[in-house]
């Protein structure tokens, strides 16, 4: 098929697609890596997780390619510590067994979703401990790290130092009865296995926990916060973070474990499967034997191992502060760690790292009014999204379209039928189907003369100023909202691009009359249309990748830049593809098909829409503890 493209740098994109190729870094050009939250290899991810960071980040890297911009966009599974050993136990299997059944089903589950890491690998390699062991060396070698001995969870029935993960207990911050021992999913603190009252064994409930004294090495944050604090305010400013639980809008630092002052915390655990410690040339080495690194400490650290992994030039990534913006995603539960533990690791490091330079964080997205539950088997989890027939594509426009920024979100299945019936269908889909369908009937496939010169289309067009006006504003807003990271805008100014499309073709009369009346004016009216669709391939690109190939095919076209104003770009002569339709109507009907598939135990909804139980009110005399109180001290771990 003939092509008649206007081929020049400023509209085709030249960055390929993600994992398409090595990329590095250029100096003197706008590079951009990417970070993902790694998830734990020791679960099914649900479209709450999805959403959350890989979904988001994604469509943001997708985005910087459409740019023309050198990009790096790293994930992968948080294999090791308590959570992985703690699994493992109660699947019969051991660790390395479990992270390669899991890592499995999380490639599989986002590959499906057209998630399009340029590596998506695991912290469970050597090269992550070679990483992780040069930063601790550092830390060491800069006097940041000190043994203190301090009382751990004992299980004496399984004669062992119980990992955090083993543990499980009354949070001492909100009574939430099973609350884990490094993190309470009531209140989402971060916790100290020992200060869990009433502990249980998780191998066996019935077995005695006390306290016992053990040798641990910790990083001392305290010394870190003033470079630190330092580093957020700089940042903060350069990055235009959003507010978050570190800083808020202005620039008032607001974590309450820095206002009351950091402490230091524990960065090696009593475990088998992790990184292990190694020696810093000091009197308490032989202390530390058998340890491993704390998987708080470990798992960030996971970023620049698998960009390791990626390539062997991966210090042109981590280590060029000069030349690359790092920008991480994540759910709201991670910001300190990308905020203040990861960054004040690197501070402290010595090396002159690449740290955040703009953070996207996410509220929770729930499931019909209540959570996500896989123990109760409500949601959709993983591969199931695929069972549905839903085509991935109208799965994340719909996730996108109700992305919780700013506020905790809903999924419903009436709305995901409606988005892909009332929206895509009706408008973005309409308005392609009509003006290529109109191409292929009546001109043979081939745009015709249109009077127009390649290149921007002037606004002060006598005929079509307002169309071309409204075009290159809508143009500006999207870019401006992608830039700033904010998806779900830049996803709406599409849909608002593609329905004044459909306004144009309405307003300028295109049919058979028009062509036969005013043969010229239909041509013009073709070609302006067919741009804009070109362009409509582009910008959807990001958030529907395979709806943006599809087009593409459509179009007999290469893949495009976003343009800064509508263009002439695809000239007269050229031969479009055959046209289709890019999506199909669900029945309505669904809605209560896959609510009855999907809702689970209804009986325990009240359960997780609440994390408390009865247990709570019998031991809410012993943890009647002020808020305030438990907030401006702070756990002792990170």
């Amino acid at each position: 098929m003939t092509q008649k493209i206007r081929a020049t740098d400023d509209v085709l994109r030249s960055i390929p697609d993600p994992g398409q190729g090595a990329v590095l870094p250029k100096d003197g050009e706008k590079n951009i890596l990417i970070t993902s939250a790694l998830p734990y290899c020791n679960n099914v991810p649900h479209l709450g997780n999805i959403i959350g960071s890989t979904l988001s980040a994604d469509v943001f890297s997708r985005y910087n390619r459409t740019r023309n911009r050198r990009t790096l966009y790293i994930c992968g599974t948080d294999e090791y510590g308590t959570a992985t050993e703690t699994a493992a136990l109660k699947e019969g299997m051991t660790p390395r067994e479990l992270c390669d059944k899991y890592y499995a089903l999380h490639k599989e589950t986002y590959e499906w979703f057209d998630i399009g890491f340029d590596l998506f690998g695991r912290t469970s390699t050597a090269k992550h401990t070679e990483i992780c062991q040069s930063i601790y060396l550092n830390l060491g070698q800069h006097g940041y790290l000190e043994k203190q001995i301090k009382d751990q969870t004992y299980c004496e029935g399984c004669k062992k130092f119980l990992a955090d993960r083993y543990v499980e207990g009354i949070c001492p911050n909100c009574s939430y009865v099973d609350a884990r021992g490094d993190q309470c999913d009531g209140c989402s603190r971060t916790l100290d296995a020992i200060d869990l009252i009433e502990p249980r064994c998780l191998v066996d409930k019935t077995h005695n926990v006390v306290a016992r004294s053990s040798s641990h090495m910790y990083f001392k944050l305290d010394a870190a916060q003033p470079p630190l604090e330092e580093w957020i305010k700089k940042s903060w400013k350069k990055g235009k973070w959003s507010p978050n639980a570190t800083i808020n809008a202005d620039g008032e630092i607001v974590d309450a474990r820095m206002k009351s002052g950091l402490k230091p915390t524990p960065v090696t655990r009593d475990l088998a499967w992790g990184v292990p410690i190694p020696p810093l040339g000091r009197d308490d080495d032989k202390e530390m034997g058998g340890k491993v690194l704390y998987v708080w400490f470990d798992a960030v650290i996971g970023y620049v191992s698998i960009t390791g992994e990626y390539t062997s030039e991966w210090k042109q990534w981590w280590l060029n502060p000069d030349n690359v913006q790092l920008y991480q995603f994540m759910g709201k539960d991670n910001v300190y760690f990308h905020t203040i533990y990861f960054p004040a690791m690197l501070l402290a490091d010595g090396r002159n790292w690449t740290t955040l330079h703009h953070l996207s964080t996410t509220e929770y997205l729930n499931y019909e009014g209540g959570k996500f539950s896989k123990s109760k088997n409500r949601g959709v989890f993983g591969p199931a999204a695929k069972e549905t027939g839903i085509p991935a594509s109208v799965w994340r426009y719909y996730l996108l379209s109700t992305r919780p920024e700013t506020a905790d979100a809903m999924f419903s299945w009436a709305d995901c039928i409606a988005a892909n019936n009332n929206v895509l269908l009706k408008n973005f889909g309409n308005f392609v189907n009509r003006a290529l369908k109109f191409i292929s009937s009546q001109y043979d496939s081939v745009i015709p003369e249109s009077g127009d010169a390649p290149g921007p289309l002037s606004p002060n067009d006598p005929l079509d100023a307002e169309f071309i006006t409204d075009v290159n504003t809508l143009l500006k807003e999207y870019i401006d909202a992608m830039e700033n990271v904010k998806i779900r805008l830049g996803l709406q100014t599409i849909m608002l691009i593609s329905s004044r499309g459909n306004g144009y073709l309405q307003a300028s009369g295109l049919n058979k009359a028009l062509m036969t009346e005013n043969p010229q004016r239909c041509g013009q009216v073709v070609s302006r249309a067919v741009n804009l669709i070109y362009v409509l391939s582009a910008l959807i690109y990001p958030f529907m990748p395979a709806t943006s190939d599809a087009l593409l095919v459509q179009l007999n076209a290469p893949a495009r830049v976003v343009p800064e104003v509508l263009s002439t770009d695809i000239l007269a002569g050229h031969q479009i593809g055959q046209p289709e339709h890019l999506f199909k109507n669900i029945d309505e009907k669904m809605d209560q098909v896959w609510k009855t598939r999907f809702g689970g135990d209804d009986s325990g909804k009240k359960e997780e829409e609440a994390p408390t139980s009865k247990r709570k009110a019998k031991k809410a005399a012993v943890v009647n503890a002020a808020p305030e109180a438990a907030t401006a001290n702070g756990p002792k771990s990170p």
